[in-house]
């Protein structure tokens, strides 16, 4: 009897296999939409750009990039939470939507674990840069400190939201100096960076392929990046570590993200195909342009990064003194 219940076990394990591969090589029989963090023509907008057109060659099928920015990616994120759970709706989105925003703000209206099923975490960042006009009266941090103290009504520096990396790393610039800085949260790195330019500003933070880019076209100079180690974009660019401040050291990743309750085997195929996209040379060369090292994760693995994270992230802002809102 045992025998014959071990044998109609594995024939139902074989059909519920064959079921589940069915169902990813059925997928997804209709358009996808990605869902980007930030707004139109932004860094992570271009790329998802790039893996809609690979993924649409491996599907057989139109992918389109339909942005919803704003809320520092909140309004991004919730909408993806929920779209219904049939993998033809994913989220592209900065760690900044499911550690900073979940700790920082009070009446988020997604769970960034249970509203979500982990994809891939796509690339890891080496750091955002802190930038200035050309025509500053300084070249690096340390003379940006100095200039700072002289000016009681502190200086504005402009990120990409409330609650994300370069406001965090704004904050623990100005506790550990004892300097004024104002901040300003704009939807997107771009907006923040036309005001620098019209002297809207006085410093913002940019990723490191944006300060490159700026950089060559000789509107800014790059005051200092964070990060662990030197940006392949910004070799010359010394860290905050390297000028003696501390604290600057983790960065930020990309990620990509599915409703909860999506079907695992359209899940693993989403996964294997954005892995697949990642590895692809023009893909892991455009992510390095933009400053970030390609990754390229199962979902066990990103999940188990997206855990780890999550407290090291909020003993940083605590230690920033950043409060919920």
């Amino acid at each position: 009897m045992s025998i014959f219940l071990r044998a109609i076990a594995i024939v139902a394990a074989g059909l519920l296999c064959a079921a589940g591969s069915a169902a990813a090589q059925g997928f997804p029989g209709k358009p996808v939409r990605i869902v980007p963090f930030g707004t139109a023509g932004g860094p992570v907008d271009i790329i998802a750009r790039m893996y809609a057109e690979k993924l649409g060659e491996r599907w057989k099928q139109p992918v389109i990039v339909e942005t919803k920015p704003g809320a520092s990616g909140t309004l991004a994120a919730d909408f993806v939470a929920k779209a219904p759970p049939d993998g033809t709706t994913f989220l592209i989105t900065l760690s900044l939507t499911h550690i900073n925003n979940a700790i920082l703000q009070k009446n988020i209206p997604y769970d960034p674990f249970r509203d979500f099923a982990p994809l891939s975490q796509l690339a890891v960042g080496y750091g955002p840069a802190l930038i200035a006009p050309a025509a500053a009266p300084f070249n690096d941090v340390r003379e940006l400190v100095a200039y700072a103290k002289q000016k009681p009504g502190g200086l504005t520096y402009g990120t990409w939201g409330t609650g994300s990396t370069p406001h965090l790393y704004g904050e623990m610039l100005a506790k550990q100096t004892g300097v004024k800085l104002v901040h300003v949260p704009y939807k997107g790195e771009g907006a923040a960076h036309l005001d620098l330019f019209a002297g809207v500003l006085d410093i913002a933070w940019a990723n490191s392929g944006t300060a490159r880019t700026h950089l060559n076209s000789k509107r800014i100079k790059v005051l200092g990046a964070t990060g662990s180690q030197r940006s392949q974009v910004l070799a010359q660019t010394p860290l905050f570590s390297e000028e003696g401040f501390e604290g600057f050291e983790p960065t930020t990743w990309i990620g990509a993200y599915a409703p909860a309750k999506t079907p695992p085997a359209i899940v693993n195929e989403l996964s294997a195909a954005l892995r697949e996209v990642t590895r692809q040379p023009d893909i892991a060369a455009r992510w390095r342009d933009i400053g970030f090292e390609p990754a390229a994760t199962t979902p066990e693995e990103f999940a188990r990064i997206h855990q780890a994270d999550f407290p090291r992230w909020a003993r940083m802002i605590e230690s920033a003194g950043l409060t919920a809102e």
